[in-house]
C-alpha cells in the first residue's frame, strides 16, 4: 500500500488540479474532508484570467476546510486550501513557503498543474500526494509522472465517471497513478492516506 511503502513520516501534502467541470467536483471532494485535515492542500482549477474569482467564496459555503487565495511568501499549514489565483503559477517550496509566478503558460494554462507537481515532487519527495480531476487538456499528467518518481503518491479520477475525461486519461496514460477511483470515492481514500501514519 502506498501509504506504507512510500511515507513512513506520514504525508505532508496533498496537491489538487482540475479544469474544465472542476468547481462541481471540487465542491463535492473537499465537501468530504472534516475542518482538522492534517495536511494542507495546494489546488490548481484553470479559471479566466481575465476576471477575479469566486471560488474561494463557492467552496468556503460547501466545505468544513479554510480557502484561501495562495498568496506569495505565505506558508501552507494543515487544514487549509490554498487556491492558485487566476492568471498565475503556484509552486511550494521544501520550506512550506508559496511561490506565485507569472513566467510562461504552460500547455496554454497558467496556473500549470505540472508546474505545482513538480515543484511539490521536489520539495515533498514521498511525503506528497497529487490528484487528478476533471479538466481537458494534459496539463498535469507530466506533473504526476514527477510525483510519481519521487516516491510519492498519485490519484485520478476515473475517466469513465469524470465530466471532462481529457485530463484524468492524460493522467492515467502516464503510468504514474497508483489509484484510479469515482469521484465520490477520492475524499475518502485521500483521508485513508494522511491519517494512516498518525493517532
Amino acid at each position: 500500500m502506498p501509504s506504507e511503502q512510500h511515507a513512513p513520516e506520514g504525508y505532508a501534502v496533498v496537491a489538487i488540479a482540475a479544469s474544465a467541470g472542476g468547481v462541481q467536483a471540487l465542491i463535492r471532494l473537499l465537501g468530504g474532508f472534516d475542518a482538522d485535515l492534517p495536511v494542507p492542500v495546494l489546488l490548481v482549477q484553470h479559471l479566466d484570467p481575465r476576471h477575479r474569482t469566486a471560488l474561494p467564496q463557492v467552496l468556503t459555503h460547501r466545505t468544513k476546510l479554510t480557502i484561501k487565495l495562495a498568496e506569495d511568501r505565505d506558508r501552507i499549514q494543515p487544514g487549509i486550501v490554498y487556491l492558485a489565483p487566476p492568471g498565475r503559477h503556484l509552486l511550494v517550496k521544501s520550506n512550506g513557503t508559496m511561490v506565485l509566478s507569472d513566467s510562461e503558460v504552460v500547455h496554454f494554462v497558467r496556473p500549470s498543474a505540472d508546474l505545482l507537481f513538480e515543484s511539490v515532487a521536489e520539495a515533498y519527495g514521498p511525503r506528497a500526494i497529487a490528484c487528478v480531476l476533471t479538466g481537458t487538456g494534459v496539463d498535469g499528467a507530466r506533473g504526476v509522472a514527477a510525483i510519481k518518481a519521487h516516491g510519492g503518491t498519485v490519484l485520478v479520477e476515473d475517466p469513465k465517471t469524470a465530466q471532462f475525461a481529457g485530463m484524468p486519461t492524460a493522467a492515467v496514460k502516464s503510468g504514474a497513478a497508483d489509484h484510479v477511483l469515482p469521484l465520490e470515492e477520492i475524499a475518502a481514500a485521500l483521508r485513508g492516506l494522511v491519517e494512516s501514519k498518525r493517532q
